[in-house]
């Protein structure tokens, strides 16, 4: 059996914690967990989340062979809309 080696966390009162969170936070980050006490007395565990790495989405295209864009598509109907706005060609 595989002895587990004790992991000394560090204390820090309420005052001191929030005089230096900003380094707290960092040290947190990289493992080293530290638990706010007031009065001597613990009140909370900080410790890094273990966040899953993000998965990119699927790539767009899934209809890609399901239908033919026409080459004109951009200036489709532009004569219809001029005309509809009195500004005919």
């Amino acid at each position: 059996m595989m002895a587990r080696r004790a992991r000394i966390v560090k204390t820090v009162d309420i005052h001191e914690a929030k005089t230096h969170l900003s380094r707290l936070i960092e040290a947190a980050v990289d493992g080293e967990p530290f638990i706010i006490a007031k009065g001597g007395k613990p009140l909370v565990k900080v410790e890094a989340l273990e966040t899953p790495t993000p998965v990119a989405p699927e790539r767009l295209g899934f209809l890609a062979s399901e239908f033919e864009i026409p080459d004109d598509f951009d200036t489709m109907g532009n004569d219809e809309i001029l005309e509809q706005f009195g500004l005919d060609r």
